[in-house]
């Protein structure tokens, strides 16, 4: 059986990111625990922290499309889940006739995550405890 421990962190795409990052950070009071810009992707990446659990990653991109399913355009990014074992948590999706992406490395954490789709096409991740 598939064992989730925790939601990870939620990724949200913006089409203005001063407008956003002052409600998420004012508006709703989100702590925000680091900022980056990605320059050559000319995006910013701001962590915010939600009640010292949760982290929502608030992105820019120029010109994000509208998004019918994938990753990389605004509103919803993609939700992660946390597991224990990343090729356990392939196994037990695959065995549910769902495709999930090759397994890729985070370049700032090392950690290990893949990507599949739900039923809507709603991008959710699953990142290696």
């Amino acid at each position: 059986m598939l064992k989730l421990n925790r939601v990870h962190h939620i990724a949200i795409i913006c089409s203005d990111y001063e407008i956003s990052k002052q409600f998420y950070s004012e508006v709703l009071g989100l702590r925000i625990i680091q900022e980056v810009f990605r320059k050559e992707r000319n995006s910013y990446k701001l962590d915010l922290e939600v009640a010292g659990q949760y982290q929502i990653e608030l992105f820019s991109f120029p010109g994000p499309p509208a998004r019918p399913s994938r990753p990389e355009a605004a509103g919803l990014r993609h939700i992660a889940f946390q597991v224990d074992n990343i090729e356990q948590a392939i196994h037990h999706i695959n065995t549910h006739d769902v495709i999930t992406e090759p397994i890729r490395t985070d370049e700032f954490t090392g950690k290990r995550f893949t990507f599949f789709a739900d039923p809507d096409g709603l991008p959710i991740e699953l990142y290696e405890k």
